[in-house]
């Protein structure tokens, strides 16, 4: 064939075989009937905006999902395992998750930023398994043609992430360790959206005190 074609054999030479959705190697039988399918050797597709790994997360990857040149502003929070909470000490945060819905409730998040602040591009990573003091367990990225929808949509997204994403955090301490949840209240992950500081019902526009 290649004698045949040989302008098609070149641009096919580099290009991957797969035989009825499966890998095939080169001495592999073709039937009548086979799926047939040539697959270039590249990874196409934009980086997916959110992520659960179970390795080190990487700020600045996470940042280049939303950086855009019509956007000035873009922001990046890094959540670490703190070592001191309330004067007790943390050797280790271990994180678990239902890894579907969370996937599907990050991408949640990132749709109502888009509905609130038009134009917000958001990225979320999170990591399960074991964090150690000091190292990074979610990266959410942000930016916008202005700053002021940054900041808020910044502190919206991890204060959402908190409040509906099913993940799960146990506190290893030197003489023990707890599950905890996220420290907020009562976890009611059916609850409405968090106020946006705009919102009339944000406790910073009816009197109320934040911390």
């Amino acid at each position: 064939m290649s004698g045949l074609y040989p302008k098609a054999a070149e641009a096919l030479t580099p290009a991957f075989v797969a035989v009825n959705q499966s890998y095939a190697e080169d001495h592999d039988l073709i039937s009548e009937g086979d799926e047939i399918a040539l697959i270039p050797p590249v990874s196409g597709g934009e980086p997916a905006p959110v992520e659960i790994t179970r390795e080190p997360i990487a700020v600045e990857a996470v940042t280049h999902k939303v950086l855009h040149p019509h956007h000035g502003a873009a922001l990046t929070f890094i959540g670490t395992t703190r070592e001191f909470t309330y004067g007790k000490r943390t050797t280790l945060l271990e994180y678990e998750a239902y890894e579907p819905m969370a996937i599907k409730t990050m991408r949640q998040i990132c749709d109502e930023i888009s509905g609130r602040w038009p134009g917000t591009l958001t990225a979320i990573t999170h990591r399960l398994g074991t964090v150690p003091v000091g190292e990074i367990s979610v990266v959410i990225a942000v930016s916008s043609p202005h700053r002021d929808a940054a900041y808020e949509a910044s502190r919206y997204a991890i204060e959402r992430l908190k409040q509906i994403v099913p993940i799960w955090k146990k506190e290893v301490w030197e003489d023990g360790s707890e599950w905890k949840g996220h420290q907020q209240g009562p976890w009611d992950p059916r609850g409405m959206p968090a106020a946006s500081p705009h919102d009339s019902q944000h406790p910073a526009n009816k009197g109320g005190i934040t911390s």
